[in-house]
């Protein structure tokens, strides 16, 4: 476990700039293995950490995206980068924003990967059967590993190479299930809506083609109430598109990186 209150982390290369990876829900640092080397072209540090409760990070309690956020200021500290780019995927993007509106004055830039500025109310009928419905299998015995080849088949685009989904699944089944539960507490009452107009760095806004968990749609609505932001879609990819098209998404990411620098 990672000591002194500072998640775990890898990384790769140097730099004065640190572009900081932060997994999804089902994810874990393990979970941008084909981004940890390739975005060494983007001439910064890679950073790739396990968020709390994950791989190698302690948790913390209570487990809101506030104290994810304060968790990541550690690791900033821990980094002493002198700029800073986050790039969030789905859960990891709401962490992202979430440090955004925490300590906008340490952060230089933004990629949002799939992902949602909002999740709505905590006490909604739609949140509420969300969380029926992804927890019901763990509240019947099955495990993560039980759950994840379903829930990631849900999520990649049909043409999805196979050695990707394979990735995905065993990353998603490390998950602890304790873990995984209070993550989708932390997700449902997520709402930061009101902080794009004021976001002020340089931002991109990723979306997989296919993606059927935060559509296109979403990520180009957010991209147009954050003032400069950039919009991309990934072809053929669905929501893991950082593994389903590394390719692209690497070549999308050392792009607006170097505006950045």
């Amino acid at each position: 476990m990672s000591a002194g209150g500072v998640p775990a982390f890898l990384s790769r290369g140097e730099g004065e700039t640190a572009l900081v990876l932060l997994h999804g829900i089902g994810g874990g640092k393990s979970f941008w293995a084909p981004q940890l080397d390739a975005l060494l072209r983007a001439d910064a540090r890679i950073v790739a950490w396990d968020m709390p409760g994950y791989g190698d990070s302690a948790t913390v309690a209570p487990y809101t995206m506030g104290a994810l956020a304060r968790a990541l200021g550690r690791l900033l500290d821990e980094l002493a980068a002198e700029r800073v780019v986050l790039v969030g995927h789905s859960m990891g993007g709401m962490v992202a924003l979430e440090a955004m509106a925490l300590f906008p004055e340490r952060i230089a830039g933004l990629v949002l990967s799939a992902t949602s500025p909002a999740f709505g109310k905590a006490n909604g009928a739609w949140q509420q059967a969300f969380l029926r419905q992804r927890l019901e299998p763990l509240d019947q015995g099955r495990s993560m590993a039980d759950i994840a080849p379903a829930l990631v088949r849900g999520m990649v685009a049909p043409q999805a190479d196979s050695a990707a989904v394979q990735r995905a699944v065993e990353v998603m089944s490390a998950v602890p299930a304790a873990t995984y539960r209070a993550a989708l507490h932390a997700l449902v009452s997520f709402d930061r809506r009101a902080l794009l107009p004021s976001i002020a760095v340089p931002t991109l806004a990723l979306a997989g083609e296919a993606d059927s968990v935060a559509p296109p749609a979403v990520l180009e609505k957010m991209a147009e109430k954050v003032p400069g932001a950039r919009y991309h879609r990934v072809p053929r990819a669905g929501h893991l598109l950082s593994l389903e098209q590394p390719e692209a998404f690497n070549e999308a990411v050392q792009r607006f990186v170097r505006t950045v620098l």
